[in-house]
């Protein structure tokens, strides 16, 4: 066991004293170490809540055995989900399928607009996803996805009085263990132990990838401040799951503010251009590289990852690649593309291959020696004013595509071919010499 450094130190004094905890924790900054010497240091009972299987698993390894390493779904499917095993995984169907069972059978007119079966249809199911994802008890009209066009206040009443009955109708469906018109997703056996008001039986939780959190499962871990001391950890910077209903839950949590700033995963050159992205995002935290590992920006000619920004950019690379005559596996992406990738039936496991291609929502969590960004990150449109040569200024950075960004370029450890990222240093919001400004430790400490 290495020295902790005095960041780690920290966080280890004030989960003895019993504090509630908030951390911020950077890219490669040690977080799964950090937690594990908490665990360590205690004899009691815990419980580590992991965004998905493969980190709980990893996760496991570190921990004590007073320790169980779990994902919410497991912990809900084990209480609820179980009953409803023979209605998972069955095939997908159209929505608008669904729509008829439910009885969603002619167009309506809204505001001179036409809704079909098939737009309603999606509503309907769109209302329930949103509704398993938020903390509320019933479904309601802030679940129902606004339509453009018809997205004011009254249309939009007029809109959740069509699709709740429906939605309602949908939601009653899924309550059938054995059979039911409505596919039955892992999201809804999670929302239907979330109602149940579970008890999580724990001395203390220790929440990873807080910044991802859904407000079900936000409910969820805040409900056992009462018996348990909440650990929450992740990087608001790494907050890129917000179209799919996840929040950052770390902002506004009430515990001491505790920040891991020194990242072992790569060394100052890397640290800096992190902070770029950091500052644009408007982080909390600067990171501080460590100074051993050579880590520099440069060209890559063979890299061992490539991360792209787009389902379109990372088949272009893949079969760029297989065209080059390299092993190529595919480390992230939806099922449409993983089943397009597939086949080509060129694809291998990572284990062998010669280069990964991923995307970069995949890519979290992950690392790579040498990666290289994909040129489908393009720069934002520049704008309609002009600058004192005519030349038109530059677009503002979205604070989303910021934190991809972030992502992206914070998975190398040695080498960083900037690629499609190069256009930043030209960029105003680039221009920052932005200093780690979080509580500075040793280069000692624990390696993620």
């Amino acid at each position: 066991m290495l020295k902790p450094t005095a960041e780690q130190a920290a966080a280890a004094e004030a989960f003895e004293a019993g504090d509630h905890l908030v951390i911020q924790a950077g890219a490669g900054t040690g977080t799964t170490t950090t937690l594990a010497l908490l665990a360590h240091a205690t004899r009691r009972r815990g419980r580590y809540l992991a965004f998905n299987r493969a980190i709980a698993q990893a996760a496991a390894q570190a921990f004590p055995r007073t320790v169980v390493c779990k994902t919410a779904h497991s912990l809900a499917f084990a209480a609820i989900g179980h009953r409803y095993a023979a209605r998972l995984n069955a095939p997908r169907i159209p929505s608008w399928r669904t729509g008829v069972e439910l009885g969603i059978n002619r167009s309506i007119t809204l505001d001179g607009r036409d809704l079909s079966p098939r737009v309603l249809s999606a509503l309907v199911l769109r209302t329930v996803e949103r509704f398993c994802h938020s903390a509320d008890p019933v479904l309601g009209a802030r679940h129902v996805p606004r339509l453009r066009g018809i997205d004011t206040g009254e249309l939009h009443a007029e809109l959740a009085d069509l699709v709740l009955p429906y939605a309602g109708k949908a939601w009653a469906d899924l309550q059938h263990p054995d059979q039911g018109v409505v596919r039955f997703e892992h999201d809804h056996y999670l929302k239907m132990w979330a109602l149940s008001q579970p008890r999580i039986g724990a001395d203390f939780l220790l929440l990873d990838e807080a910044q991802d959190t859904n407000p079900v499962l936000e409910e969820v871990f805040l409900n056992q401040r009462g018996h348990a001391q909440l650990v929450m950890v992740g990087d608001s910077a790494q907050a890129i799951y917000g179209w799919r209903g996840a929040k950052d839950v770390m902002t506004g949590f009430d515990g001491t503010l505790l920040t891991l700033s020194r990242s072992f995963r790569f060394g100052p050159a890397l640290a800096q251009e992190a902070n770029r992205w950091l500052t644009i995002a408007q982080a909390p935290i600067r990171l501080t590289g460590t100074d051993t590992i050579p880590s520099e920006i440069c060209e890559v000619e063979e890299p061992e990852a490539v991360l792209c920004r787009t389902n379109v950019g990372t088949m272009i690379e893949i079969m760029k690649h297989l065209d080059d005559g390299c092993a190529v596996a595919l480390a992230g992406g939806g099922q449409a593309l993983r089943a397009l990738a597939h086949a080509a039936d060129c694809l291998i496991d990572e284990r062998h291959a010669e280069v990964t291609v991923s995307t970069a929502h995949k890519a979290k969590g992950r690392q790579w020696t040498t990666v290289r960004i994909a040129d489908d990150f393009a720069p934002p449109p520049d704008q309609e004013e002009t600058d004192e040569n005519g030349r038109p200024l530059p677009g503002p950075i979205d604070d989303t595509e910021a934190r991809l960004a972030y992502v992206a370029v914070t998975r190398a450890r040695y080498g960083l071919d900037l690629g499609g990222l190069s256009w930043i240093h030209h960029h105003p919001a680039g221009q920052t010499d932005d200093a780690p400004t979080a509580l500075q430790a040793p280069s000692t400490g624990q390696p993620l």
